[in-house]
């Protein structure tokens, strides 16, 4: 990265030098780009799309990095046929990566500006997902053998998805203190979502039930809501928190079972913000209980469209 200045000595040796760049740009600017962002899954996204970036702008010489250069690397991911999403996935790694050389001073901020600014590639259509109907979300709940402890776990876990609406990696971390009473019922207070966003999810009666059953079979008190049942630490008595992959490998067990296989975690929160518009759920709370930033994205994620035949302002009873 021929205009980036020196970072530190103390930066570690890339695993993938450009040959015009020095050997400690690029792992340590990318360390820094990753460890801008929360999310552990946006971590893992990051570091991959940026790796493969620098193994791009270093496989042969190029111009110093700059908006050209960027624009280079998108025209030629247009052209192999990537989607768009994963390439503006891509283009959003390269913004974070230039921003962080910029403020730690190897980048001129003139040129992490033009790179910054550059726009992702325009999606044709809108991406809708999967999501379950309510008899799918039945079966799916009744799956798991409840004669064993890790199917009322499993069963569990399914219920907090489908009636809770959270996302796996929130779902991870669950810990027995965030259910506690609010307003004379149960909730999962103060979760730490997207964006560092904090927000209190009611749990509807029948997840609770299920949850209950978990807890007593698996003897829960504190610590961690989903764990292990199969391993030393938990017959130890000290217990981990479920990967999220482990969460990813319950829901598309059970999906598969019922005859779903490509079913994962998120279509099960997109079915819970499904079930609740079509029962008549109020957008804005729908937009609390997902903890989206905007009632703009809400709205795309339910994929809501206005209705013109029966608007809802024909039923306002001002007529003379």
């Amino acid at each position: 990265m021929s205009d980036l200045r020196e970072p530190p000595e103390t930066a570690l040796v890339p695993a993938e030098p450009a040959e015009h760049s020095s050997p400690a740009d690029w792992r340590e600017v990318i360390r820094l780009a990753v460890d801008a962002v929360s999310s552990l899954h946006t971590k893992r996204a990051y570091t991959l799309a940026l790796r493969d970036f620098v193994g791009w702008y270093g496989a042969e010489p190029r111009p110093p990095l700059g908006r050209a250069t960027v624009q280079q690397y998108r025209a030629g991911l247009e052209a192999s046929g990537l989607a768009a999403s994963s390439i503006n996935l891509r283009l959003c790694a390269i913004r974070k990566l230039v921003a962080e050389a910029a403020e730690n001073g190897w980048l001129d901020r003139s040129v992490a500006q033009g790179i910054t600014s550059l726009k992702g590639v325009r999606q044709s259509g809108a991406k809708v997902g999967n999501w379950l109907s309510r008899e799918e979300a039945r079966n799916l709940l009744a799956a798991p053998d409840l004669t064993t402890l890790e199917g009322q776990r499993d069963r569990a876990i399914l219920a907090v998805l489908l009636g809770c609406a959270l996302r796996r990696s929130e779902l991870a971390v669950l810990r027995w203190e965030h259910l506690v009473q609010r307003d004379g019922r149960w909730v999962f207070a103060d979760l730490m979502g997207k964006g560092k966003r904090v927000r209190t999810v009611p749990v509807p009666a029948w997840v609770k039930v299920a949850i209950d059953t978990w807890t007593k079979a698996a003897g829960i008190t504190g610590g961690a809501l989903f764990r292990r049942v199969r391993t030393r630490e938990y017959r130890e008595g000290t217990p981990d928190h479920l990967s999220e992959r482990m969460i990813w490998h319950v829901v598309t067990l059970y999906a598969r079972q019922i005859g779903i296989p490509d079913l994962a975690p998120h279509d099960l929160r997109r079915t819970c913000a499904k079930l609740c518009r079509s029962s008549g759920g109020d957008l804005e709370q729908i937009q609390f209980l997902l903890g989206h930033s905007s009632i703009q994205t809400t709205e795309r994620y339910l994929g809501s469209k206005q209705n013109l035949k029966e608007a809802v302002n024909d039923q306002l009873g001002l007529e003379e």
